[in-house]
């Protein structure tokens, strides 16, 4: 009896990962990803400006409804959805390399993926790590707030030496886990953009490029990092241009990393 293949059971063969990474291909990606912004700025914008609105409304409730102890891990936390709101520039940057028309309904119609709810399934994963997150930087607080006592609730709690040590410990904590995972999507959410493959295979596809390329993937987590950092400190207005700048600048990595 013969079967039939399922294309999104096909593993992406190890040849198609490169281990030949340089800093110079991320100013290249970086240098591309503008070049897709200014091209098309309307998406981005959008894009961007939505995520920043949506940051603003929910540190606003956060501090009206008196949970400022969750403010600084929302905000530190806020960035690991990044990946999966891009998924609509990796559309567009995809869109633009190949030449084909570009709409709103085909960009925002990437989170369909290929008609196989493989990106939704992302999606779910996304928001459930940053559940995971909000959860550990909880308990994280909720250890230093009982050790100092009353007004450990204050943002002036983050002044003292208590304060100091649990951002400390939490930021060790938040490193480490946002590091664990941006190596689960940096490249897995783009190849689900433009190729037929499962959630699963590529998360792997994206653990094997950091593993294969270690060096220069940490330098593009650096950048990132401190771009979304520098972005968000004015009310997070910054990232309107950030967000869909490293958007399309990952685009163009993911295609350099698989050749």
């Amino acid at each position: 009896m013969t079967t039939i293949d399922d294309p999104l059971d096909t593993p992406l063969p190890p040849a198609k990962i490169t281990n030949d990474l340089a800093i110079g291909d991320l100013w290249a990606a970086l240098s591309a990803g503008w070049k897709d912004f200014a091209a098309m700025p309307q998406y981005g914008i959008a894009i961007g400006g939505a995520y920043v609105i949506t940051g603003l409304v929910l540190g606003y409730l956060a501090f009206v409804m008196g949970q400022t102890s969750v403010l600084i891990p929302a905000i530190a936390g806020f960035p690991l959805i990044a990946p999966f709101i891009a998924v609509g520039l990796y559309e567009a940057s995809r869109r633009r390399e190949e030449g084909e028309p570009l709409s709103w309904a085909s960009v925002l119609g990437a989170l369909k993926g290929k008609g196989d709810e493989q990106i939704l399934s992302m999606g779910v994963i996304v928001f459930v790590a940053f559940a995971f997150w909000m959860i550990v930087a909880h308990s994280v607080s909720a250890i230093f707030m009982a050790e100092a006592g009353p007004g450990a609730e204050s943002l002036a709690f983050l002044t003292t030496g208590m304060g100091i040590a649990m951002l400390v410990v939490g930021g060790g904590i938040g490193a480490v886990m946002a590091f664990a995972f941006y190596s689960m999507t940096v490249i897995s959410l783009p190849m689900l953009v433009d190729k037929p493959v499962s959630f699963a295979t590529a998360i792997i596809a994206s653990f094997k490029t950091v593993q294969s390329n270690l060096a220069v993937m940490l330098v593009w987590a650096i950048i990132i990092a401190v771009l979304l950092f520098l972005a968000m400190i004015p009310a997070f207005l910054g990232l309107i241009v950030i967000l869909p700048l490293l958007g399309h600048a990952t685009w163009h990595l993911y295609r350099r990393a698989l050749g």
